[in-house]
């Protein structure tokens, strides 16, 4: 198996203690980043694997609400501590709260549902996009470049991400716009566990949701001096899909304003059905030019 993806089920595959206060208790390690701090979607994932553990089977996420309060350390362990904040006929409620040396790095809400039918309907997904294999990999733009972060992202991903029309890794090319899709998959299939998948999407839906900020105002992840930080993450599953299998991640930043920037996303699976919404702010500071 690809050691990225290997590397992502070993840290969903989070470890119950044993230990009871008034909550669950799990730990889970962190993945090695370049910058020395927690990959967000990692620690969001993680959060709601705890979670799921204290829930019934038949129980699926539907959303999710969380602040990023501190930088995680990539050399130590996190700890999850998990309250039941309700459970009723339908719906059960989940606090998670992310701990490194005694200080909460996350505070998350989750809700889950039970299976249920009603309305249904939903946007649709663009059309005319080229097919993700046509177009160029992370590796093929990065894997050139003797750095930290474009080997990171070049090989120690464990998800295949092509741009729609082209990533803003080194440059912004075109039209400086608030829009872009990205085509994502894992590098290989994985276990058939659905809220694995459910978590794992959690954990891509990251990485690339403060890039329409960028975009817009014709910043690259190359840009001297630029700093950009999740704040906060919310995200709401319609429909169950495989991560595995090609899915279509439509963004846009609808507003940017006081050195922060919010987000969304829409997530489709290749055969065009709504899997999931995104909205995050984050902090973008951008530096200013010398005189």
């Amino acid at each position: 198996m690809h050691a990225p993806l290997e590397g992502l089920l070993a840290a969903l595959d989070l470890t119950d203690t044993g230990a009871r206060t008034s909550e669950d208790i799990f730990t889970g390690p962190s993945q090695w980043m370049p910058q020395g701090r927690v990959f967000g979607g990692q620690v969001l994932a993680q959060s709601l694997v705890a979670a799921m553990r204290t829930v019934p089977d038949e129980r699926h996420v539907h959303s999710m609400h969380g602040y990023f309060l501190r930088p995680g350390d990539i050399n130590h362990p996190i700890t999850f501590s998990v309250d039941r904040i309700h459970d009723g006929r339908s719906f059960s409620t989940r606090r998670t709260q992310a701990y490194q040396n005694g200080v909460p790095i996350l505070s998350m809400i989750a809700s889950f549902q039970d299976d249920d039918e009603g309305l249904e309907h939903h946007l649709e997904m663009p059309a005319d996009l080229p097919d993700p294999e046509s177009l160029p990999t992370t590796a093929d733009t990065l894997g050139h470049i003797d750095h930290d972060f474009a080997r990171a992202w070049a090989n120690d991903r464990p998800f295949d991400m092509r741009h729609v029309p082209s990533s803003i890794y080194l440059t912004v090319d075109g039209e400086h716009t608030s829009k872009q899709m990205i085509w994502m998959k894992t590098f290989e299939p994985i276990p058939d566990d659905p809220d694995l998948h459910r978590a794992a999407l959690a954990y891509v839906s990251d990485y690339s949701i403060m890039e329409p900020v960028m975009r817009r105002h014709g910043l690259a992840w190359a840009t001297p001096g630029l700093k950009v930080a999740s704040l906060d993450h919310a995200m709401w599953w319609h429909r169950f899909g495989r991560v595995d299998e090609w899915m279509l991640y439509v963004q846009d930043s609808p507003s940017a304003q006081g050195g922060r920037g919010l987000s969304t996303g829409s997530i489709y699976s290749r055969e065009g059905l709504l899997l999931a919404t995104v909205a995050q702010e984050g902090m973008v500071r951008v530096p200013k030019p010398r005189d």
